[in-house]
């Protein structure tokens, strides 16, 4: 495997420039939350707009299943984390494929308070012509979600232990999983090595 260092400012061109190349509409930019995730999908916001593309930022955690449904067998149920709790057939038929080809052109900004568990009551909001989706999440690939590009930060075994607080300490089997099973490291159209924050790396090879 061959990685080439970058800075943040140059990954967040690198994506934007594979996203007009691309004509993508549905990204996630997928990681464990010590990755920071949301931090690289919000950078891509501004240059998107710049580029002529209106952007709509939604959170995977705002589209979990209801809290009876996702912790149906415990608070800290592993396999519950990777296979439950993430909403998909909400994400995708209120967002991702309503904004995609034949979609109904319009989506839905947030369906549930993660903090609540309540309905957010968003209204739908229509979908301007060139609409990009930015999702941020963790576990969310191999989940069947509609997407067009995805950009996974990647995070070595010994550091998602070293990262994760003793308290969460019950992810980890997840995440473990999540490697073996859906292979995020091969499966994502980009990979970038996130183990240092201040020096992150694409995977080029």
């Amino acid at each position: 495997m061959r990685v080439q260092p970058v800075t943040e400012d140059v990954l967040v061109t690198r994506v934007v420039e594979r996203v007009l190349a691309t004509g993508a509409r549905r990204m996630v930019v997928d990681g464990h939350p010590a990755a920071r995730p949301e931090r690289l999908a919000d950078a891509l916001g501004e240059p998107l707009r710049a580029a002529g593309r209106p952007v709509a930022r939604v959170r995977v955690r705002d589209f979990l299943r209801p809290r009876s449904l996702r912790l149906e067998h415990g608070a800290h149920d592993p396999d519950s984390l990777l296979d439950g709790w993430i909403d998909t057939g909400a994400l995708n038929r209120e967002v991702l494929t309503a904004v995609g080809p034949g979609g109904a052109g319009r989506y839905l900004p947030t369906l549930r308070d993660p903090d609540t568990d309540r309905s957010t009551r968003a209204p739908y909001v229509e979908a301007p012509p060139g609409l990009v989706v930015v999702l941020d999440g963790a576990l969310t690939l191999g989940r069947g979600l509609d997407l067009d590009l995805t950009v996974h930060l990647a995070l070595r075994p010994a550091t998602l232990r070293r990262v994760t607080a003793p308290a969460d300490a019950w992810t980890l089997p997840a995440y473990e999983r999540y490697a073996a099973e859906s292979g995020p490291e091969a499966v994502a159209d980009i990979v970038v090595r996130a183990d240092d924050p201040r020096h992150l790396a694409v995977v080029v090879s």
